[in-house]
């Protein structure tokens, strides 16, 4: 498994929209992001920049636009933000994190289901 750069919270919201329209231009990120966002088009400007320079995206020139394009899916990234995070906080025990969450009431009755369904279709495809 390749180890994934670190994006800031605010640069994982760049990332969140290029996922979702990519590829994509400079010009469609920060209106994307001015809507949802109280960020300046400069600021915008530098986390794509930053998330360049750390391997997240690539970019070409079509005339005079950047358009811009994911180097990691976004699966992947979750994937490894839920491990670190179950790592750190619950010593890499899933069950203790899940066990924190049932007995906090966090999760409903219907997440409950959802996650019953998941644990016996991982458990047939296993065997």
């Amino acid at each position: 498994m390749k180890v994934l750069p670190q994006i800031s919270e605010a640069e994982f919201e760049v990332m969140k929209v290029i996922w979702k329209h990519a590829p994509i231009s400079t010009n469609e990120i920060t209106e994307k992001l001015t809507k949802t966002t109280k960020w300046s088009p400069k600021t915008i400007q530098t986390l794509i920049k930053r998330l360049v320079t750390k391997g997240a995206l690539s970019y070409e020139k079509q005339s005079r636009v950047f358009v811009y394009t994911p180097l990691i899916e976004e699966k992947e990234y979750i994937g490894q933000e839920s491990r670190s995070f179950l790592k750190r906080y619950y010593d890499g025990d899933i069950t203790a994190m899940f066990s924190a969450y049932i007995e906090d009431e966090k999760l409903s009755e219907s997440e409950i289901d959802t996650l019953r369904s998941l644990l016996a279709k991982g458990s047939k495809d296993r065997g």
